[in-house]
């Protein structure tokens, strides 16, 4: 494998539709049709080649992954190999009878993301309407033997209902809740001006984060994903760049993290041509920024190099054009100005409260074919 590390996760993006259209969705601006899909003869060889390489995890994620009818025989696989499997879902499209039939196919645990804590923050954000299927979907899951796992991204619009949104997640039975700060990718990045919160209010959500926290030790456990907008210094590039874990994007691609795509100066190779082995192990997309020999200074001196990886290699290139440049976010960066901007404009302008006025402005994850759940 040349030296490679060895990857423990890979995220099956096993297709972009979805019924949701949310304001801060991480997948590319330009989604990928249902046409251009994998088949499942091709899915199923992806998790033999990552069984190889030492996956020990499988995570399936979309756009809506139940919108695949092939669900079942790709989680089946996963249990024959022995892999421990993942549904992230925005829970439409979850029946009692679709949930048996993941369980009795092996899946070990489910994730429900929401919106908000009601029918109006689904509404604003997804523009959807199905608040009630999400709480049905919860419900679901928990008859259906999984853990429950719950995320929801914060931001501008939502920070202040945290303590009713882990309030929601407390009664519908989760587990584990993840609070996912925006990350200003795709879509969010479309959008920050409107999904940028102040100081003063993620100062506050941080304090009902940490009371609720010490409240709940005992019956969920709640994460934190940092707003690194607001840090002096940047998020680690998925521990490293090409270190511990690989995408495949629903037409094959293969990339080292989730939004890799957006980076469009360079050429990443697919599962149709190669072997994920080589993907991962030779390719020059994967070999470009492992390690620390590609950086250029202030991080190349730094001593925090081997900690934060430069931070992170889209988030450069989304701002920047230039992924090799060190993350604007860190202080030494020298485009940190870009992030100090945008900051200085979330705490100054007035952002409309109205929701048909931020409805207005928000520009909404719209697919390049309609959706449809099985």
């Amino acid at each position: 494998m040349n030296g490679a590390p060895q990857p423990y996760g890979l995220l099956a993006e096993v297709t972009h539709q979805c019924p949701l259209h949310c304001v801060y969705c991480s997948n590319p601006l330009e989604l990928i049709d249902r046409q251009n899909e994998l088949g499942t003869d091709d899915w199923l060889r992806v998790i033999n080649e990552a069984v190889a390489l030492g996956v020990v995890q499988v995570h399936f994620s979309g756009g809506e992954p139940l919108v695949r009818s092939d669900l079942e025989t790709l989680v089946a696989e996963c249990r024959r190999l022995g892999l421990y499997t993942n549904l992230i879902t925005s829970g439409l499209g979850l029946t009692e009878s679709r949930a048996k039939s993941l369980v009795e196919a092996g899946l070990n645990s489910a994730q429900l993301s929401i919106q908000g804590d009601a029918a109006e923050s689904t509404n604003l954000v997804a523009a959807s309407k199905r608040f009630d299927k999400k709480e049905a979907a919860a419900r679901i899951i928990r008859d259906a033997g999984l853990p429950l796992n719950m995320n929801v991204v914060l931001h501008r619009m939502n920070l202040p209902r945290l303590d009713a949104i882990i309030d929601v997640c407390v009664s519908w039975g989760a587990e584990r809740l993840e609070l996912a700060n925006s990350q200003y990718y795709g879509w969010a990045l479309r959008n920050r001006d409107l999904l940028m919160p102040t100081k003063a209010q993620l100062d506050d959500a941080v304090g009902v984060y940490e009371r609720r926290k010490a409240e709940l030790r005992e019956s969920m456990e709640l994460l934190w994903i940092l707003p690194d907008y607001y840090e002096p210094y940047p998020k680690p590039c998925m521990g490293g760049w090409a270190q511990n874990a690989l995408t495949v994007a629903p037409d094959g691609t293969v990339y080292p993290c989730p939004v890799a795509a957006e980076i469009t100066t360079m050429t990443f190779a697919s599962v149709r041509d190669h072997d994920l082995g080589w993907i991962w192990a030779k390719s020059e997309a994967f070999q470009a920024y492992r390690g620390t020999e590609w950086m250029p200074d202030p991080c190349q001196s730094c001593p925090r190099k081997e900690l934060d990886f430069g931070g992170c290699r889209c988030q450069a290139f989304a701002l920047t054009g230039d992924a090799a440049r060190t993350d604007p976010v860190c202080m030494h960066s020298p485009d940190h100005h870009l992030v100090q901007d945008a900051l200085v404009r979330a705490n100054q302008e007035e952002v409309p409260t109205d929701g048909q006025r931020l409805r207005e402005k928000l520009v909404y994850r719209r697919p390049t074919v309609s959706a449809r759940q099985p």
